[in-house]
């Protein structure tokens, strides 16, 4: 099938908690992107914005699985080379969900940590990638419920990070797309405070306006306690040509 873009859309937010956003993101379409740092002082915000940067500046082309591994990789290398190099940002990491879509309907996904990618086809949500996270993996092999995974004191522990090791472990993947579908990605500021089902019903209540969509959802996650930075990126596929 061939696709094209439809609505795409972003929003971020520091929170309610947190002084600085060391959140970032991709709006470059056909690629799009969230990353979401962590470390001491700024040095969260300097691995997320580097991840970005380095995806930003790299081809978006066809190329499946082994594009968006070679588009991660590059990531990481980026921000592992600064880690290692500027004291300052010592042990410095970032997450990243990756998209990018192709001509022949299919999307490439690569994914490193705990920011998450969903899809809302027909009206059922679908979260497409598996948390890099300790409670995650417990829950993933039944030594935990999700239930008491929500409150874990260890939940906001992650397992796997770019910038960390010089070489990372990247999910790929590739989603066939279908008319009307709606990706979402998003830092885990957002999965935190706001449960699926909520994530559903908003992206139900304005998929014709996902601009809106993507601003309710952060109003949703700061109204929820805002605990941590809030980032949102949307897009829409419809059939056919221009």
């Amino acid at each position: 099938m061939t696709v094209r873009l439809g609505q795409t859309a972003s929003a971020t937010d520091p929170g309610r908690k947190r002084r600085q956003n060391e959140d970032a993101f991709v709006l470059q379409p056909p690629l799009f992107a969230i990353a979401d740092g962590m470390g001491g002082a700024r040095a969260g915000e300097v691995a997320s914005a580097l991840a970005a940067g380095a995806l930003r500046d790299m081809s978006a082309g066809p190329g499946g699985e082994a594009q968006v591994k070679q588009l991660v990789q590059e990531a990481n290398r980026r921000v592992h080379e600064r880690a290692s190099n500027d004291p300052a940002t010592s042990g410095m990491g970032t997450t990243t969900t990756v998209a990018v879509v192709q001509p022949d309907g299919e999307i490439a996904f690569g994914h490193v940590g705990d920011s998450r990618a969903y899809v809302l086809r027909g009206d059922e949500l679908e979260q497409l990638t598996n948390d890099h996270s300790l409670v995650a993996e417990l829950v993933r092999r039944g030594e935990l419920s999700e239930r008491d995974a929500e409150l874990h004191p260890q939940r906001s522990v992650i397992t796997r990070a770019l910038g960390t090791d010089p070489d990372v472990d990247v999910d790929a993947f590739v989603v066939e797309a279908q008319e009307r579908d709606v990706f979402l990605l998003c830092s885990d500021g957002l999965t935190t405070m706001v449960g699926d089902e909520q994530i559903l019903d908003v992206l139900e209540h304005h998929r014709d306006d996902l601009d809106r969509a993507a601003r309710t959802l952060v109003s949703e996650a700061n109204r929820g306690g805002g605990e941590d930075n809030i980032t949102v990126v949307a897009f829409e596929l419809a059939s056919g040509g221009d």
